[in-house]
């Protein structure tokens, strides 16, 4: 955020300046503090019953986000919050502030009592609130995205009609393809690829974990 971040935790990790990564350099953010907000994004989305779309989008927007911002310093937890309300209006599922704070204070916090009103808890509000704003104003208010799960789906069905029923019941492999679409979305492979090829790799590494393979033909099926 602009001036003094709220903290949520005194043992959320400091966040590293981040600067504007040009095409083909290595990220400027240490890559284990983004897996690990991403982890929290998915972890309190669950709790806060979103859908997969959603907490999908939300990570697209905290990756998008730190895609473009300068080398000032912003606290990653924050915006990780205010991503999760945003993915909410986006994708009509929208979540109230008041359920993302007392669910992200008890991912710090275990088993800790929900925050009281008090000028703690409305100042994190408009600390997220604001940061909403300002996610909006970084990606020029472009914020809804095309994800793979559609193609995954569609795949899948696709895959199934040319495999032997008894060896796709036999292996995972639509639960294993599910499994790794998600993981994507711990680092920014989901905003450097196309949701087509995101979701033939996964049904693509699914299959080949299994060693299911499809009848030959003409051209690689994937």
């Amino acid at each position: 955020m602009e001036g003094p971040s709220c903290r949520l935790s005194a043992g959320a990790e400091e966040p590293r300046p981040s600067g504007r990564r040009d095409s083909g350099s290595e990220p400027t953010w240490d890559t284990k503090t983004h897996f690990r907000v991403c982890r929290f994004i998915m972890e309190t989305g669950v709790k806060l019953c979103m859908r997969s779309v959603p907490v999908a989008t939300a990570c697209v927007l905290y990756h998008r986000f730190f895609q473009r911002v300068t080398s000032r310093v912003y606290e990653p937890y924050l915006v990780a919050m205010s991503c999760l309300y945003l993915a909410g209006k986006v994708e009509e599922q929208h979540i109230r502030t008041r359920d993302i704070i007392n669910v992200s204070h008890r991912y710090f916090s275990k088993g800790s009592a929900p925050l009281e009103c008090n000028k703690e808890f409305w100042d994190l509000r408009d600390s997220v609130v604001q940061c909403e704003l300002l996610i909006l104003r970084q990606l020029n208010f472009h914020v809804s995205f095309e994800h793979p799960h559609k193609y995954l789906l569609h795949y899948l069905l696709s895959v199934k009609s040319l495999v032997n029923r008894h060896a796709w019941s036999r292996t995972p492999v639509a639960e294993t393809s599910w499994a790794l679409l998600r993981d994507c979305y711990h680092g920014d492979m989901c905003i450097r690829h196309t949701p087509q090829h995101i979701a033939v790799a996964a049904l693509y590494l699914a299959m080949s974990s299994y060693g299911v393979e499809l009848p030959a033909g003409e051209k690689e099926w994937w």
